[in-house]
């Protein structure tokens, strides 16, 4: 048995992109461990988490809400990258290989908001 959400690629995606998340803020510094470390950390699991809520809602209109605030969430999470790359957290190719694989992800969930909007 497998739920909905295990078959999206976007779900599967967003998994990739937390743990790619996750690697890169376990080298900031200890005192941003209870701030920016934090609160990226929440954001980016928040994008896997939504989609998987949303995917096994009633009707397509709740799982396109529960699309949006994944989308919100991958917002905070670059967001959070611009201020790590500004405080020399994280270098520039660091940065622009997450921020690319950010704008994929969002592209990916409209496109199947689109899709579930025309079902």
């Amino acid at each position: 048995m497998s739920f909905r959400f295990e078959k999206l690629e976007i779900w599967q995606q967003a998994r990739k992109f937390a743990v790619e998340v996750y690697k890169i803020t376990s080298k900031y510094p200890n005192y941003e461990k209870f701030s920016l470390v934090n609160q990226l950390r929440r954001a980016v699991i928040s994008i896997a988490l939504n989609i998987a809520e949303g995917s096994d809602r009633k009707s397509d209109k709740e799982f396109i809400r529960f699309l949006r605030v994944a989308i919100w969430s991958v917002e905070e999470v670059v967001t959070g990258l611009f201020i790590s790359l500004d405080l020399n957290y994280i270098n520039k190719k660091d940065f622009d290989k997450l921020y690319d694989e950010a704008n994929i992800i969002v592209s990916r969930i409209n496109a199947l908001v689109n899709k579930l909007k025309k079902q």
